[in-house]
């Protein structure tokens, strides 16, 4: 994420934030930390800044308690510097979009890590930058934000959250430091980039009431975060076991929370698809006929036998692990190296076979069979765009590892005291039934709701998709106003 002039850097300690250029970034009032330009060990993470200049990409600045963090905000790309939320400007722009009535601000969120390498494309290495877009009604104010993000972003123009801020609502959509490209997504820094996102729109923008909102896969992020916020411990290590601290300070917990046509987790529903009958990751195209829900000479063909479908289950769970196992022989070969961090990419194939695609007797409901949201799941399971496609070590312990992933709906519900709104689809094409049902039992409290929207697909695409998506936001919209 590059920057340019026109920031507006809110600093969260006690100095006064002011608008400057890139070339003029100085803080009023404010003290530089001790030992500016040192260096930090992988994992640290800058909490201050010198007074004179912004550190260059390879600078370090130690941590110190309590943490702050200087927050650098864009904020003219297009509709010029932000008001405060409760200001009165009239934007007579037209974008499209934009529903009619309605302000889209786009804007990125940056903060410095110490990291060894960048993980992401651009940014000049330890600079992380989040592009986020807040749509909110023009002159209507509001205490209360909706926050949506996904682990691998890109949904600002989703027919939901247009619809949220059509009906009034303030809807921010923050992508994370990895939109568009999971190949070597970290969840633990996707944590990071949610609590940066919260604490500007909380200190920066002035929302006090934050409805954490978790589409597909930003159901289970939410569930995660918010426990680890609740918890109160902060973030000490990745799933691959890499030093990387968040304080606690950096993850404000959420007011509520809903999860809108989500799955339990990218690891669990990733298990549920991945194609078993590839059992040699070195020759992908090798598969076991009897395990081949695309071979036609398959002996067993829709509808599945109960027998089969376990024997099924069992058998992606152990390629599953027999991954894993692979992954962590091979991160602890490059750990005992002359070259401890480095990484190492490779491709996972066979990555949609699930077997309610074929045979709709399984979790019924009213999608359609024989397609998955990405098409003919004959076709995406081997095809360029699919989970786990393309993968790293470090990324599939912490996105895709049955047993080592963390970002998990199922295992938070019981750590979050909010109110929690689950929305599921009848006709999801990707998020059936069961992950519906999982994540509201998930939540052990009885503040909680539970709506199906009858005929509603994924995206609330098709026939009835207008009336699917009033329907769902007006149960949200309800949510909002009474959780």
């Amino acid at each position: 994420m590059q920057f340019y002039k026109g920031f507006h850097r809110a600093c969260l300690c006690d100095c006064k934030p002011h608008l400057s250029s890139v070339r003029q970034l100085k803080r009023v009032g404010c003290p530089p930390a001790p030992g500016d330009k040192t260096r930090g060990q992988s994992g640290d993470r800058t909490e201050h800044w010198g007074q004179d200049q912004v550190p260059g990409p390879n600078d370090f600045v130690p941590r110190r308690q309590p943490a702050t963090q200087l927050i650098e905000v864009r904020l003219d790309l297009a509709l010029g510097p932000v008001p405060d939320v409760n200001g009165e400007r009239m934007s007579t722009s037209i974008n499209p979009g934009t529903p009619k009535g309605c302000e889209r601000i786009a804007y990125a969120v940056g903060f410095r890590e110490n990291a060894t390498y960048s993980d992401v494309y651009g940014g000049g290495g330890a600079v992380v930058g989040l592009d986020c877009h807040l749509l909110r009604p023009v002159n209507q104010p509001s205490d209360t934000l909706i926050v949506f993000m996904h682990p691998v972003g890109g949904g600002m123009y989703l027919p939901m959250v247009r619809e949220l801020a059509k009906q009034g609502h303030h809807v921010l959509w923050a992508n994370s430091r990895y939109r568009g490209a999971d190949y070597a997504l970290i969840m633990e820094k996707v944590a990071c980039d949610l609590g940066e996102a919260i604490c500007d729109a909380r200190d920066r923008l002035g929302y006090s009431n934050i409805v954490l909102a978790g589409w597909s896969g930003g159901g289970s992020l939410m569930m995660w975060y918010q426990a680890l916020a609740e918890a109160g411990q902060g973030i000490s290590d990745t799933a691959a076991g890499d030093a990387y601290t968040v304080a606690p300070e950096r993850l404000p917990p959420a007011n509520s929370i809903m999860m809108l046509a989500a799955h339990v987790s990218r690891h669990r529903i990733f298990t549920e698809w991945i194609d078993p009958s590839i059992t040699d990751e070195a020759r992908p195209e090798q598969r076991d006929r009897d395990l081949n829900l695309y071979d036609a000479s398959n002996p067993n063909q829709p509808p599945y036998s109960k027998d089969f479908l376990a024997t099924f289950s069992q058998a992606q769970i152990a390629r599953n692990r027999r991954i894993t196992a692979w992954v962590k022989e091979k991160l602890a070969d490059i750990r005992a190296s002359d070259s401890p961090f480095s990484e190492f990419a490779f491709t996972v194939h066979g990555t949609m076979a699930d077997p309610r695609w074929l045979d709709p007797s399984i979790e019924p409901s009213d999608r359609e069979p024989g397609v998955c949201y990405l098409g003919d799941p004959k076709i995406v399971n081997d095809g360029p765009v699919g989970l786990a496609r393309f993968c790293t070590l470090r990324s599939w312990l912490s996105q895709w590892s049955y047993d080592d992933a963390r970002c998990d709906a199922i295992a938070s519900g019981s750590k979050i005291s909010v109110p929690v709104l689950v929305v599921g689809n009848s006709a999801d094409d990707a998020c059936t039934p069961s992950h519906t049902n999982r994540l509201f039992e998930a939540v052990t409290h009885d503040r909680k709701r539970l709506h199906v929207v009858q005929g509603a697909t994924h995206y609330y695409s098709g026939k009835g998709g207008k009336e699917h998506l009033a329907e769902a936001s007006g149960v949200i919209g309800e949510f909002v106003a009474d959780p």
